[in-house]
């Protein structure tokens, strides 16, 4: 199988770092991205011409446009765009505020955008191409306290999925990576942001963060493999669960759903007037 050029943000740690790492080490070649580049210097050290690291600021679109097109115009082609920057912010909704929402769906909403409207052009020239990025289980369901942070992934999976659609003509392919609960750094200070707290979720919210120290976390270690099979397919799926506990979690919470939209079916079909 011919190896293959990938271009993915937020290489510094967690699922970015790992999976950059792994293409490489299977052979790929891979345009690694961060906002710090010296956080992947190492990657140059290890894997020389098969990796082009560059600093990169999602949130900054002049910056995406400029990098996507040099890493494209270095390799000569992007076989894989794999958008896995993000960050969550944690509070409850009446805790944050605006401007810390928007700062969030800077990063994980508005700066993918940014990716896939740059890479778009190159990858219909050169043919096709697959378009990949990083959500979660949250995509589906939610929870509280870290509500706002699955409204950026239900946003997320809406436009992928539109885009899907829009782009198959082109040849190129869509995939949402839905991880669910994981051992990575996405849970470290680096990766979450707070907002101001009020006393009255005080203790609401140390026992929602106390229940999420008892979820079981998967070994990312064993991510790439699954991911592998995925890029290598000749129809990948759109979307893609990682982890054992997400489709019966995701398949609970849609029975609800549509226990409830059944149980006032009768009102709400008597509302459509004829």
């Amino acid at each position: 199988m011919e190896n293959k050029i990938w271009f993915i943000t937020g290489t510094s740690r967690g699922f970015g770092r790992i999976w950059a790492e792994a293409a490489l080490k299977r052979g790929d070649k891979v345009a690694a991205t961060a906002r710090n580049i010296a956080s992947i210097a190492d990657f140059k050290e290890k894997y020389g011409d098969n990796v082009l690291t560059l600093a990169l600021d999602v949130t900054d679109t002049a910056q995406v446009k400029a990098v996507v097109a040099q890493a494209h115009a270095h390799f000569g082609r992007l076989d894989i765009v794999l958008n896995n920057a993000g960050y969550s912010l944690v509070g409850t909704i009446e805790e944050a505020s605006a401007e810390e929402v928007k700062a969030m769906y800077d990063t994980n909403i508005f700066g993918p955008l940014a990716v896939i409207q740059a890479a778009l052009p190159l990858l219909r020239q050169q043919g096709g191409g697959h378009i990949m990025g990083t959500s979660s289980n949250l995509g589906h369901i939610t929870f509280p306290v870290i509500g706002y942070y699955a409204s950026s992934k239900w946003a997320f999976e809406a436009i992928h999925e539109s885009l899907a659609a829009e782009v198959k003509a082109f040849g190129i392919k869509v995939t949402i990576i839905e991880p669910g609960a994981y051992a990575t750094e996405f849970g470290s200070q680096e990766s979450l942001k707070f907002a101001t707290g009020m006393d009255v979720y005080t203790d609401f919210k140390a026992q929602f963060m106390d229940s999420l120290r008892h979820f079981e976390r998967g070994n990312p270690a064993a991510t790439p493999e699954a991911l592998f099979k995925v890029v290598d397919a000749e129809e990948p799926p759109l979307r893609f669960f990682l982890g054992s506990h997400n489709l019966p979690d995701v398949k609970a919470a849609y029975a609800e759903r549509l226990s409830i939209w059944e149980a006032w079916n009768d009102i709400s079909a008597a509302a459509q007037g004829n």
